[in-house]
């Protein structure tokens, strides 16, 4: 069984407070975006787990399709599977693709295994794997709050829309990022903002980690001056970095001039 994990890009960004169990609860926006690694997984005599396409650190056993499968392994009798990933969504992005696999490894057993587990019960498995594994069990723009496990339906399309998602050669580390953001409560809604137009975004959506994330690398900021400069609509870093995307209301070739960065494009459903 194939399925195809996809990315996301944050629409705004606010860091709420700090809780008491050591993580942050936000309020943002998770858009999907059709840039996705493929995952293959079927049954077999003995378990495997195997890799292409960008290099995947760490062991097996932490990857978190592998944490997906034992999650699910520890209340159910799944036979042994092979899983095989290839790996086209960078990492430490800000996109979300260890989330994604993880998530559609959630999926993909329920479906290979007639688990007929609900929405509900498999989001009980995803947040036990990261805060925004939820959302990859939707296939829509969600409103998230809390540690970003708290999702409604979104009150925004950008279908049409042309996105153009870049990352440089750098790595933020989540934590890093989180450490250096004073929380605040935001005075407007995300989801009243949303609504308005896009055109209005630049000045009121916001992505709380830009700020210190840009005095530390310059060159993630100026790769949204130069979305801007290209006829962006709305840019900004998506999650805590290192990926920015551009919103465009139409196609463009942007690719010589990001020809030093990972670079996508594509129109969003």
């Amino acid at each position: 069984m194939v399925s195809f994990p996809h990315c996301k890009i944050n629409l705004g960004l606010r860091v709420v407070e700090k809780r008491g169990d050591g993580y942050h609860s936000i309020e943002t926006c998770f858009y999907p975006v059709p840039r996705t690694d493929i995952l293959e997984v079927i049954k077999a005599e003995e378990f495997a787990f195997t890799t292409s396409g960008l290099p995947v650190a760490g062991l097996p056993e932490q990857n978190l399709c592998v944490k997906a499968y034992q999650l699910l392994a520890n209340d159910f009798k799944l036979g042994p599977v092979k899983i095989h990933l290839h790996k086209i969504l960078p990492m430490g992005a800000g996109v979300g693709g260890g989330s994604a696999d993880a998530a559609f490894m959630l999926r993909t057993l329920n479906s290979l295994f007639q688990l007929k587990l609900s929405q509900e019960q498999l989001k009980s498995y995803a947040v036990e794997l990261g805060s925004d594994c939820a959302f990859f069990l939707q296939d829509q723009p969600m409103l998230a709050e809390g540690r970003g496990e708290v999702l409604s339906a979104a009150p925004v399309s950008l279908k049409g829309k042309y996105l153009v998602l870049v990352k440089p050669n750098v790595h933020v580390a989540t934590a890093d990022a989180y450490a250096s953001v004073v929380p605040a409560k935001p005075i407007h809604k995300l989801s009243d903002i949303l609504q308005q137009p896009i055109t209005r975004w630049r000045e009121q959506l916001v992505n709380d980690f830009e700020a210190s994330i840009f005095k530390k690398f310059p060159a993630i900021a100026d790769l949204k001056r130069q979305l801007y400069n290209n006829g962006a609509v709305y840019a900004s870093m998506s999650g805590s970095g290192a990926s920015v995307f551009g919103i465009f209301d139409a196609p463009v070739d942007l690719r010589s001039k990001f020809n030093h960065v990972d670079y996508w494009a594509g129109t969003l459903g």
